[in-house]
This record gives structure tokens, sequence and C-alpha cells, in this order.
């Protein structure tokens, strides 16, 4: 399958910057921490609500861009106790420091454009992850500069909808850092089908 000849994350940001809201199923796995998996919904201008499969099933996190807090109900949304906390404790942080209030695709996005500002992109090819065809693309930041402790991301874009649906970061040492899928992505999901963010 031949790519077009185009800059995939460019496609990407401005995919985001016209979508309203989306839902996917993250995986994230790092060396040394237990596999993370989560059903994740986002609305803008930067709503977020993380619902808990593993670690922590049943537990229910909720950004407000407006208030800047995150509500936190350990056992289930609208179960006692609730939690209000800033987006910068680190009880609630991943084990790579991402704060809920920069855990959109977006974030991610602006993230790998500035790596792309100090380094070098390729465009590998096309492949499968799981039933989509993908641009896989690497990004190598020139030696000493970094954005976020991240060195190389390598990303899949689906072609059907140009976001990343796999990214891969690791540091200047080639170590991994963190793998996480997107499974299962919807783009401008319905009002009547998006779970509350409150």
């Amino acid at each position: 399958m031949t790519l077009p000849d185009r800059d995939f994350v460019a496609v990407a940001l401005a995919r985001f910057d016209a979508l309203a809201n989306y839902q996917v199923t993250l995986k994230s796995t790092s060396t040394g921490a237990e596999t993370v998996e989560v059903r994740y919904a986002y609305r803008k201008p930067g709503f977020v609500r993380m619902d808990f499969i593993r670690p922590h099933g049943g537990a229910t996190l909720t950004f407000n861009p407006e208030s800047g807090k995150v509500k936190l109900w350990p056992f289930g949304i609208d179960t006692f106790p609730r939690l209000t906390l800033s987006p910068d404790n680190h009880m609630i942080q991943s084990p790579q420091g991402h704060r809920v209030d920069e855990s959109d695709i977006g974030a991610l996005l602006v993230n790998v454009r500035e790596l792309q500002e100090h380094g070098d992109t390729q465009v590998v090819g096309a492949e499968t992850i799981g039933t989509h065809q993908a641009a896989h693309v690497i990004v190598t930041c020139r030696p000493g500069e970094y954005v976020t402790g991240v060195f190389r991301y390598e990303l899949w874009f689906d072609l059907s909808h140009g976001l990343p649906i796999k990214v891969v970061s690791e540091g200047e040492s080639n170590e991994p850092i963190e793998t996480v899928l997107m499974e299962n992505l919807r783009i401008d999901v319905p009002d009547s089908q998006l779970r509350p963010f409150a």
C-alpha cells in the first residue's frame, strides 16, 4: 500500500482541532508498572472523564477546565467518598508523570510537533494495527534536546481518520518509556451517547 505524501502529525493536529469530542479505550504499558486500561472521554474545551478498568477497576476521575479541578470517585461515580484535587496532585498522576489536564490526544500531538521541530521525522510505511490501516511514523529528537523527557516517538496514524491509534515513547538510550494503544476510538460522539463529565 502506498502512503500519501503528507505530514501525518500536522494532519492529526488539524483533525484534533476540528473535532468536538472523542471516546477511546486506552491501554498503557510501561516497564516495571502494571498495565493501565481506561475508558477515556474528552470534550472541548478540555473536559476529561476516565473510567478505570484496571488497576483501580470502577474508579472514575473527571477534570473540569472551568474550575481547574479534578474529582475522583475511588469506588465509582456518585459513590462516597468523592475527592476534589488539583491536576498536579501526585496521587492522580501516571507513573510517567502524565496529568489528567494534559492527557488528551491534542496535548500528545503538541509534544510530538515540538519534538519534530528539534529533530527528524521518518515515514516508515503502512502497517496494520488491529483492524486498522495505519501510517507508521518515527519522530526522533536531536541529541541533548528533549520534549517532556521523550527522545523518540513512534506513532501509528489511522489512515481513515488521521489520529494516532498507537504511540510508543522512548528515552535517549532507546529505553521504552510507555506504549499506548487506543482502541474503539469514536470521534464526535452525539451528546446523548457521551458519559457525563460531572
